[in-house]
């Protein structure tokens, strides 16, 4: 019995250490976001990593979180942005990926959705089944700030509803 139980303990651990060792650093780095608490690993297809040049880093789960702190931090400037590519979750460069915002797939932390990807075809594909407009990361970024009232007031109204519900 005892044997049994060891060998399932073991199996377990090797299980968990395999699962975590095949994680992104990022995520290992940064497990939730600062700002919503959300877990990246859940949201790796959204998920940013901003590095600046003082040699800070910075880890959310959005566009929408990741110009938050874009905001706060005016101060420093940004060396490097990397976000996840929507279909394979790879981090890859924010400012020459193909952006699309809009369509019918609400994004993360925010209703206008706002996605990366490494190629144009796969941009493509995705307006193709959901809508969207192409753009660059300029404008993608600045879609994240027209949009954060409107997202702001729809979270604080999902938690205040979520916290009378519990």
């Amino acid at each position: 019995m005892k044997r049994t139980f060891l060998i399932i303990l073991l199996a377990m651990m090797v299980v968990h250490g395999t699962a975590s060792a095949l994680e992104p650093q990022d995520i290992k780095d940064f497990p939730t976001c600062k700002y919503c608490s959300m877990n990246r690993a859940q949201f790796a297809h959204s998920r940013i990593v901003v590095e600046y040049d003082d040699g800070t880093r910075f880890g959310a789960c959005s566009l929408h979180c990741a110009a938050v702190n874009l905001a706060i931090n005016l101060n420093k400037n940004p060396k490097a942005i990397r976000v996840g590519d929507y279909y394979s979750t790879e981090l890859i460069d924010a400012e020459t990926a193909y952006w699309v915002i809009g369509g019918m797939k609400p994004g993360v932390m925010t209703k206008r959705g706002k996605w990366a990807f490494q190629r144009k075809n796969d941009a493509e594909k995705f307006i193709s089944e959901n809508g969207g407009e192409m753009t660059a990361f300029e404008q993608a970024l600045n879609a994240a700030y027209e949009d954060m009232y409107m997202d702001l007031k729809m979270i604080r109204s999902k938690r205040k509803i979520r916290g009378m519900q519990e």
